[in-house]
């Protein structure tokens, strides 16, 4: 049975080693530019170097994430970041942009590169197409079931990446714009103003559906009693998710799994108790959902009460007076976080936890009193949202340095150099000391000499095993023996912190020449134009192309106009917006591999529109053939997750706290929810800037 690697999130310093403390595997990171957590600490250059020295010192893989859109102005500064961390020893890259993906293969051929979920791979094509192109992993879809992950795992060779712990996006990664046309921030150049944890009304006709709020909110993943199914399978690597999280979710998280994983190795059982499951929702959770993975019920994937922490239950409001009386069925301790939810629904601090009109520090399954900041009622449901000893217990694990164990030999051989050899089960180093003299009065004993050697404790290492071959009558001074020790530390350090195979090439690339033309394109409209896309693939005619659905599980071979990877893998075809073009390398890549005309993204502007054609003309001296949808409601989400389903309804529309309408359409089981208002392009302006092809869908 294979172990699959564990791969832990790390926002920070501390993050990061707590999760090695924790026994991961890996640890995926973000510098302060190119990653789709902007709004974590994140790591400065001289961070990364420390990151990565300190935990490939402890064996760890570190994974840095560039997975965002690149605009053309960015593709240097970008370039000088990859050459940077791949000097410095990363493992892997994590990546979005198809266009960056290329540059970079090309350029550090040895550079490992992991495709990102914001890749949006979802098919066993889109897993090929990823093979094909020299990645070493891809990091499929959250929304990928498991008799599918089978399916692939079976009929693919590349390492295979899944989720297994965390917040959900609502939407397939890589493809949700909503809260670009909202606010501006777009998710996939990791700004995301995170718009699914808003309130938002359903309506069918003028009737209002929904009573709470978050409709779009999910729960967390929590796949931890069906990790034996994903190591059964052969999965490469478990993914937690959290870059912003605290490093004590990190660690108890992390940890969690890793005793999970462990134990199932070992024994063929998860051992995971109901205190780790309550740990768990302590430190953070938005209730648990197995998610479509495991196919969790429509019904069980979103929290529409609250999209925040909502901790545990531990008791009930019994009395409100000056003080808020609480029956307690759990334990409360000065300075742990709660929520009631009442009138107000606050979280606050105890400051202050009374028992028979006295402070105390704790108190179990007993009625307590806490001073009143807010108004709430009696019945009302107290939550521990934060626990102070669990809090202060994880701190002082995190606190201690992780030990590696070692064996060693020495040797001390009268008239020769002393020999330590060290070995960590993976690295042996081997060292020589000083001439080894004859003891003048007492020999050195065994326990003289280990007791030296032994002497490890600023290091991150226990010598467990010290097999001593020495002759009688020895002397060496202990400055020696110390010095001797050091080497072997420092030489075994090394050994440990490995070199990556740094190379850097010229980026190179073959294309075809276009033609510069002007023409329009509909959507479903039986007009004279130059192409016309459908979604009835009964209609046949010269101009007329089938536009495929952004979310494909099968492709099939075609003249088609492709919105994923996997479908573009098997027509080449045409693009269409959900391949995220956005820089002029991403134009010549797709080209190179036979794409006649691609759609442009919906976040470029008309400006970056205009640097990305000159730069692509000014670089290959050829024009491209591109297409630019100028009038549509754009889909700013596709998901798996049905309102139609949940609410059993054929018709309906979202509406947000400023009364802006979402439309929603349902198309082969996923829901699709259009942007509340369309955006426009003036033709001629477009035309100008040396665009081939606009569209047209209303």
């Amino acid at each position: 049975m294979k172990k699959p690697e564990l791969l832990a999130p790390a926002g920070n310093m501390d993050a990061l080693k707590a999760a090695i403390i924790a026994g991961a595997d890996a640890v995926y990171i973000g510098g302060k530019l190119f990653g789709a957590r902007s709004y974590a600490s994140n790591f400065s250059r001289e961070e990364i170097i420390e990151a990565i020295n300190y935990a490939h010192l402890y064996g760890v893989k570190i994974y840095i994430t560039v997975n965002t859109l690149i605009y053309d102005n960015e593709v240097d500064s970008f370039l000088e970041y990859i050459d940077f961390i791949h000097k410095n020893n990363v493992d892997a890259i994590i990546i979005e942009d198809l266009g960056m993906m290329d540059l970079v293969r090309k350029t550090y051929p040895n550079l490992e590169i992991h495709a990102s979920t914001q890749m949006n791979i979802h098919n066993l094509e889109g897993v090929k197409f990823a093979s094909d192109m020299g990645i070493k992993r891809v990091v499929l879809a959250r929304e990928t079931d498991y008799e599918y992950l089978k399916y692939i795992k079976e009929n693919s060779n590349i390492e295979l990446e899944i989720f297994i712990h965390g917040a959900l996006c609502m939407c397939y990664s890589g493809i949700c714009y909503l809260s670009k046309f909202l606010t501006g921030r777009s998710g996939n150049r990791g700004t995301c103003s995170q718009p699914c944890r808003m309130k938002y009304d359903l309506y069918s006709g003028n009737k209002k559906l929904n009573n709470d709020k978050y409709l779009l909110s999910t729960k967390d993943l929590n796949t931890i009693f069906n990790i034996d199914k994903l190591i059964d399978l052969g999965i490469d690597s478990l993914k937690v998710e959290g870059r912003m999280k605290s490093s004590e979710y990190v660690y108890l998280v992390t940890s969690l799994y890793r005793k999970a994983i462990d134990s199932y190795i070992s024994t063929g059982k998860i051992n995971i108790t109901s205190k780790d499951i309550d740990d768990m929702k302590k430190i953070f959770n938005r209730d648990f959902t197995k998610g479509f993975l495991f196919n969790e019920d429509n019904n069980n994937f979103t929290n529409e009460f609250r999209p925040n922490h909502i901790g545990i239950p531990i008791g009930k409001v019994i009395e409100v007076g000056k003080r808020i009386k609480i029956k307690l069925n759990g334990t409360l301790n000065q300075n742990d976080g709660i929520r009631i939810i009442g009138k107000t629904d606050e979280g606050w601090i105890v400051n202050k936890l009374y028992k028979n009109n006295k402070l105390v520090n704790t108190s179990t399954n007993t009625i307590i009193e806490i001073d009143k900041k807010y108004e709430v009622n009696v019945g009302s449901t107290v939550l521990k949202t934060t626990d102070i000893k669990e809090l202060e217990y994880i701190d002082t694990l995190i606190k201690n340095k992780k030990k590696i164990h070692i064996n060693g030999y020495l040797e001390c051989i009268n008239g020769k150099k002393s020999k330590l050899i060290l070995n960590d089960g993976v690295n042996k180093i081997e060292v020589l000391g000083s001439v080894v003299e004859k003891s003048k009065n007492i020999s050195m004993t065994n326990n003289d000499l280990e007791k030296q050697i032994k002497k490890l404790g600023d290091t991150i290492y226990i010598l467990d095993n010290l097999e001593i071959n020495k002759d009688d009558n020895i002397f060496i001074q202990n400055k020696d023996l110390n010095n001797l020790r050091r080497e072997a530390i420092n030489k075994l350090n090394n050994s440990r912190m490995y070199k990556t195979n740094y190379l850097k090439k010229d980026y190179y690339i073959n294309l075809d020449e276009y033609n510069e033309e002007k023409g329009y394109a509909y959507v479903n409209k039986n007009v004279e134009c130059k192409y016309i896309y459908t979604d009835d693939i009964n209609l046949k005619g010269n101009n007329i192309i089938y536009r495929l659905p952004a979310i494909n599980k099968y492709p099939k071979k075609g003249n088609y106009l492709c919105n994923d990877i996997g479908s573009l893998y098997l027509n080449k075809s045409y693009s269409d917006y959900a391949l995220n073009v956005t820089n002029s390398y991403t134009v010549a890549f797709l080209h190179s591999i036979g794409v006649k005309r691609i759609t442009l993204s919906y976040e470029l502007t008309l400006d970056q529109i205009e640097n990305l054609i000159n730069t692509y003309k000014k670089r290959y001296n050829k024009l491209p053939n591109l297409e630019l949808i100028i009038s549509s409601y754009p889909t700013v989400m596709v998901t798996k997750y049905s309102l139609f389903k949940k609410y059993n309804i054929k018709n309906g529309y979202l509406k947000d706290l400023n009364n802006k309408i979402f439309k929603l359409e349902n198309n082969n089981d996923l829901m699709y929810i259009k942007n509340y208002e369309k955006i426009e392009f003036d033709s001629d302006k477009c035309f100008k800037l040396g665009i081939n092809t606009l569209r047209i869908d209303e």
